[in-house]
C-alpha cells in the first residue's frame, strides 16, 4: 500500500521567504488563474462566476454579506489563494454602517496639519481593518485646477507642496507599522498622473500637458509618497498626448519604476482597460487592450470583466505569451504574502468591529478634524455669537436671550453634510438611506445643542436645490455602469422663502446654510457653473432684504460663487463637507466656543469665467485682469480669519548668501494683537527673481503652525533647504538655478500681506 504524501506545498510554508513562496505558487498556477489574479471585480455582480470561474484576485464594493460569501467561495478553489479586499475608504470607512465619517479630504486640508491627517488615517485604518477590508483607494494627490471639475472635493487643494505633506501623512496613518500590523491597510496614491488637468473641467478629458509641466507640478507629490513607501498607485482615466495613462510607458516605466525605483503595485482605475475599447477607442478589442495593459506594467485591473477572456485571447493570438503575466502576478502574490493573508486572511472581526467602529476616541478625533476644517472668510464682528457687542457689555449668553433663525436647504441635510464617497453617494447599494441619522449632527442640531438654554432656535428650509431627470442617452454606459441622472435646478418657492423671511425678521441673527448636493459632485459630475443652484440665490437675496444680520455657512464640496447679496452677510464660513460631527463643529465656531483656525487650501473664484484661479500661476501675460473682471480671486490660497488679529514683523534672514547645499535660515516675529487665542499658519513662499524658463511667481515651500495666546509674541524660526528652491528647466530637469531669490512670509498667498527678504544662491560653495 502506497502512503499519501501530506507535505504541504512550499507556498503554504510561512517560514519560507516571500520570494520563494511567490515563485512556488506561480509555478503551480494555470494561465487562467494567473489572469484572474490580475483582476479586481465588483462584488455587487456574480461572485460565484468571479471567484470560481474567473479566479479573481481582488474584489471591491463588498457588503458584509457579500464578503462572507466571497471568502466561502475562495475556500472551494484549487489553490485557495486569499482575496485582497479593496474599498473606497476615502474619508473614513465610507460604506460600512456605523463607521466614523470624517470631513472630506479638501476639508481636512484646511487644517494644514499633517499630524491631524495621520491620526485620521490611523483611525480609519483601524475601523477598515476590523471589517475585513485590506486596501483603501486613498489618498488623492491630484492638484485642483479648474473648480468646475467634479472631484475637487477629493483633492488636498491646489499646491503641490501641501499635497505632498498631507498625502504622506495619510499614507503613514493607513499603513501603520507595516504589513505585519493587523490594524494596517494598504494606501493608494491616485490618480497617477495629471488627471486633474481637465479641459473645461470635464471629468477624464484629455490632459493637454507636457512632460515638463508634469514634472513641474503634478509629479512631485507622487514622488514624495513613493519614497514614503505607499504600497500601491492607481492610474488616472485620462489620455495625455493621446496615450491613455494605463499604457503610458514613459510615466509607468521610465519615471515611476525607473527613475523613482518604485516596486509597489499598480492598479488601474475603474474599467480603464475597457475604456480603451469602448470610450477612448484606441484599441480595437479586449484582446489588444489586455495585451497593451499587461505589457505596460499594470498589475491589478479594476472592474474590466472583459479582461479575463481578452487576455486569454491575446495569448491565443500571439499578442501575449503566458510569461508576460508573471511579473504582475508575482507582485500581487508577494503583496498577499507580505500582508500575511495566507496565514491570516484578515476576515471581519466582530469583537473588533464592536470595539473600534465609531469609538469615543474616534468621535473625539472627528470633532477635532471638523473644527479644524472650517474656514472663516469674512466677519464684521457679528461672530462669535456669544461675544459681547462691546468690551464693556456682558457676554450675550449672560444678557438678553437671543433668537436665531436657522434657514437654508442644507441646514438639516445630514447625508449631504458627509459629502461624496459616503453612504448616500451612490456607490453602496447596501446603504440605500445612507449612514445612520443619529450619528450625524447637522448645523441645526449643533445650534440646538450648543446655544444657551434660554435662546430660541427657529428653522425654515427656505429653498429646494434640485430634482433629477433621466439622461436622454440612456440609463447605462456601454460598459454597463449607470449614467448619473441629469440635474434639474428647482425654481424659487415663494412660500418657502416667505417662511424663512418671517423667521429671520423675528430673530436677532439668521444662519443661512447653502451649498451643493451630492448629485453635483464626483466622477462624471463636473459642473458648467460654480453658482448656487435652485432657489438658494433667491433665498439669500430675500434674507439680505430683511435687515437682520445674517451669517452664511457655505456647506459646499468646493469653492462656489455667491450672489451679490452675499456681500451683505455679516460673516461667511466655508464648511466643505465636514462629516458626521460637522454640525457641532459649525455651531461651536459660530458661537465662539471654538476658535476658527482653518486656512484655504484652494482659491475661491469670483466667477466661473476666471478659471483657473490657483495662486502659483506662471508669470507673463498682458496685464493682470480681464477687460470685464479682475483675475484676483474672491478668497486666496492660504486665507482664513480667526477671532483675533495677528501681525507679522521683523522678517530677518540670517546671512544673505547660500551655497547649493546650504540651508536658508530666517526668523519672523508673529504677534497676537487681539483678545482671543489663535492657531496661526505662518506661510513661507519663495520667489525666484530671474529664471531661465517661465516659472511661477511664488511657491509655498514650508509653513509653521503657531499657537498664540492674546497679546503673545513668538519669534518663529524658519529653515529652508536651498535644494528645495528648484524649478524645472527647458530640458525638463528639476534643479536650483543660482541667483537672487525672495523669501516671502505671511498669513496667506496674497502679495500685499507678505513680508519679503532677499537672499542669493551661489553657483558653488
Amino acid at each position: 500500500m502506497t502512503g499519501t504524501n501530506t507535505t504541504a506545498p512550499l507556498y503554504r510554508d510561512p517560514t519560507s521567504t516571500v520570494d520563494d513562496r511567490a515563485l512556488d505558487l506561480l509555478s503551480r498556477m494555470t494561465v487562467e488563474e494567473k489572469v484572474g489574479q490580475m483582476m479586481q471585480l465588483d462584488a455587487r455582480e456574480d461572485l460565484p462566476e468571479q471567484v470560481l470561474r474567473q479566479h479573481v484576485g481582488s474584489i471591491l464594493h463588498a457588503s458584509p454579506e457579500r464578503l462572507a460569501i466571497a471568502h466561502e467561495l475562495v475556500a472551494q478553489t484549487r489553490l485557495q489563494i486569499p482575496l485582497i479586499v479593496g474599498e473606497d475608504c476615502i474619508h473614513g470607512h465610507s460604506f460600512f454602517e456605523g463607521a466614523t465619517i470624517f470631513p472630506t479630504q479638501l476639508g481636512m486640508a484646511a487644517s494644514w496639519d499633517p499630524d491631524l491627517l495621520e491620526r485620521v488615517a490611523r483611525a480609519t485604518a483601524k475601523e477598515v481593518a476590523a471589517t475585513g477590508v485590506h486596501w483603501t483607494f486613498s489618498p488623492v494627490l491630484c492638484i485642483a485646477r479648474d473648480l468646475r471639475w467634479g472631484r475637487i472635493n477629493e483633492t488636498f487643494g491646489e499646491d503641490p507642496f501641501l499635497i505632498g505633506e498631507l498625502a504622506s501623512a495619510m499614507v503613514r496613518g493607513y499603513q501603520g507599522d507595516g504589513p505585519n500590523d493587523t490594524t494596517a491597510i494598504l494606501a493608494t496614491a491616485k490618480h497617477f498622473a495629471g488627471y486633474s488637468e481637465t479641459q473645461g473641467g470635464r471629468d477624464a478629458s484629455e490632459a493637454d500637458i507636457s512632460r515638463r509641466k508634469l514634472r513641474s507640478w503634478f509629479l512631485p507629490p507622487f514622488e514624495r509618497v513613493a519614497k514614503e513607501g505607499c504600497r500601491t498607485f492607481m492610474l488616472g482615466y485620462q489620455t495625455t498626448d493621446g496615450v491613455p495613462i494605463t499604457i503610458n510607458d514613459w510615466l509607468l516605466n521610465d519615471v515611476l519604476r525607473g527613475e523613482w525605483g518604485y516596486t509597489g503595485t499598480l492598479i488601474t482605475d475603474w474599467d480603464n482597460v475597457g475604456r480603451m475599447v469602448w470610450e477612448q477607442q484606441v484599441q480595437p478589442d479586449y484582446a489588444h487592450a489586455a495585451a497593451a495593459a499587461v505589457k505596460a506594467g499594470n498589475d491589478m485591473v479594476m472592474t474590466t470583466p472583459g479582461f479575463f477572456h481578452g487576455a486569454l485571447e491575446a495569448i491565443e493570438r500571439g499578442l501575449l505569451v503566458e510569461e508576460d503575466l508573471d511579473p504582475a502576478v508575482s507582485r500581487i502574490l508577494r503583496l498577499k504574502f507580505e500582508f500575511g493573508l495566507f496565514e491570516n486572511p484578515r476576515h471581519p472581526d466582530a469583537s473588533r468591529i464592536d470595539t473600534v467602529l465609531a469609538s469615543e476616541p474616534h468621535r473625539t478625533l472627528n470633532r477635532e478634524a471638523a473644527r479644524r476644517s472650517l474656514v472663516l472668510l469674512r466677519n464684521d464682528g457679528t461672530l462669535p455669537l456669544l461675544n459681547a457687542p462691546d468690551e464693556d457689555a456682558p457676554a450675550l449668553s449672560e444678557a438678553t436671550p437671543r433668537r436665531v433663525a436657522v434657514v437654508g436647504p442644507l441646514a438639516d441635510d445630514a447625508q449631504t453634510q458627509l459629502g461624496d464617497w459616503a453612504g448616500s453617494s451612490g456607490q453602496a447599494d447596501w446603504l440605500p438611506n445612507g449612514h445612520p441619522r443619529d450619528m450625524i449632527t447637522t448645523t441645526l442640531d449643533g445650534l440646538r445643542l450648543a446655544c444657551p438654554a434660554d435662546w430660541t432656535i427657529d428653522y425654515a428650509e427656505g429653498a429646494n436645490i434640485l430634482t433629477l431627470d433621466d439622461d436622454p442617452e440612456g440609463a447605462f454606459f456601454p460598459d454597463g455602469q449607470p449614467r448619473p441622472p441629469l440635474v434639474v435646478p428647482c425654481p424659487p418657492d415663494e412660500k418657502m422663502i416667505a417662511a424663512a423671511v418671517s423667521a429671520a425678521r423675528q430673530s436677532d441673527v439668521a444662519v443661512v446654510v447653502v451649498g451643493d448636493r451630492i448629485e453635483l459632485v464626483g466622477e462624471g459630475r463636473s459642473t458648467a457653473t460654480l453658482e448656487l443652484i435652485g432657489g438658494q440665490n433667491a433665498l439669500i437675496d430675500a434674507i439680505a432684504e430683511t435687515g437682520t444680520p445674517f451669517v452664511l455657512v457655505l456647506l459646499a464640496s468646493k469653492p462656489l460663487v455667491l450672489p451679490p447679496s452675499a456681500e451683505r452677510a455679516a460673516a461667511l464660513l466655508w464648511a466643505a463637507n465636514p462629516g458626521m460631527e460637522g454640525g457641532q463643529a459649525i455651531a461651536e465656531v459660530l458661537l465662539g466656543i471654538v476658535e476658527p483656525s482653518g486656512r484655504l487650501p484652494i482659491s475661491f473664484a469670483r466667477h466661473a469665467g476666471q478659471q483657473p484661479t490657483y495662486y502659483n500661476q506662471i508669470r507673463g501675460q498682458h496685464g493682470n485682469r480681464y477687460a470685464d473682471l479682475t483675475q484676483s480671486p474672491a478668497y486666496a490660497f492660504g486665507e482664513g480669519l480667526s477671532y483675533t488679529t495677528v501681525e507679522y514683523d521683523n522678517l530677518r534672514i540670517i546671512g544673505d548668501e547660500y551655497g547649493l547645499d546650504g540651508t536658508v535660515q530666517a526668523e519672523v516675529t508673529v504677534t497676537n494683537t487681539g483678545t482671543r487665542p489663535t492657531r496661526e499658519v505662518v506661510q513661507v513662499y519663495i520667489r525666484d527673481q530671474v529664471t531661465s524658463v517661465s516659472w511661477a511667481d511664488k511657491e509655498l515651500k514650508t509653513y509653521r503652525l503657531v499657537e498664540l495666546n492674546p497679546g503673545e509674541s513668538q519669534l518663529v524660526s524658519i529653515e529652508l533647504d536651498v535644494a528645495d528652491c528648484t524649478l524645472v528647466d527647458a530640458n525638463a530637469t528639476r534643479r536650483v538655478e543660482p541667483g537672487t531669490f525672495e523669501l516671502l512670509v505671511g498669513p496667506s498667498s496674497r502679495n500685499e500681506v507678505l513680508l519679503a527678504a532677499p537672499f542669493s544662491v551661489l553657483a558653488s560653495g
